[in-house]
């Protein structure tokens, strides 16, 4: 997504992020993103840790305490200034993972979420806990962006989209990832999103990297 102060930000469910970041940087060559969002890395701690990619710090990250894989992290240029906002606390390994990141901008703070939902996860306790993140880091002075893998295709209706709209609404976040992002024996869906305020960002764009 590129167009928050020549921002550009990358998100992927990387199914495993030991051994793939050689095959990143060469995918994503020569415009490197500014942030890299990953959700379900797989990774303990100090796994994490020992993660190095080139041009880029750990930004912010949680690991799964109990129940294998799962996780999400966010990488981040070493040419931004950022800081790690703490979120550890939402979290519940099945129901939501979730990180994020402040960047000090020119005119403005712009905050990064990444999140994961398990599909057999207990979707209410999903929804109010976001709700809870959400009433705290939405600042009118800031500027925020909700991505990651949250399980509900957002190519077809349901109730969980529904319910799910309604609280993202509710912080003026949409939607802005409508092409696939999943496609598998003929079947396509849209279960990785990208939520921002529609108000606040402008110039913006969305298109797939392959890797």
């Amino acid at each position: 997504m590129t167009g928050i102060n020549s921002i550009m930000m990358f998100h992927q469910n990387i199914c495993g992020l030991r051994k793939k970041t050689d095959e990143l940087k060469t995918s994503m060559y020569p415009d490197f993103p500014h942030v890299l969002c990953f959700s379900e890395h797989h990774l303990k701690n100090f796994e994490l840790d020992q993660i190095n990619i080139d041009g880029y710090n750990l930004g912010a990250a949680y690991c799964r305490q109990n129940i294998k894989r799962g996780g999400v992290c966010i990488f981040v240029h070493n040419n931004l200034n950022f800081t790690n906002i703490d979120l550890s606390v939402y979290c519940k390994d099945q129901e939501i993972v979730i990180c994020a990141i402040n960047i000090e901008l020119t005119l403005t703070n712009l905050r990064i979420m990444t999140v994961y939902r398990a599909p057999t996860g207990n979707f209410e306790v999903f929804l109010n806990r976001l709700d809870s993140i959400l009433k705290i880091l939405y600042k009118a002075d800031s500027k925020l962006i909700l991505g990651g893998d949250i399980n509900i295709d957002y190519l077809s209706d349901s109730e969980k989209k529904r319910q799910l709209d309604a609280v993202l609404l509710s912080y003026n976040l949409f939607a802005i990832v409508h092409i696939p992002t999943r496609s598998q024996y003929q079947s396509s869906t849209t279960i990785d999103n990208i939520f921002i305020d529609n108000f606040k960002f402008t110039n913006c764009a969305v298109f797939p990297l392959h890797i």
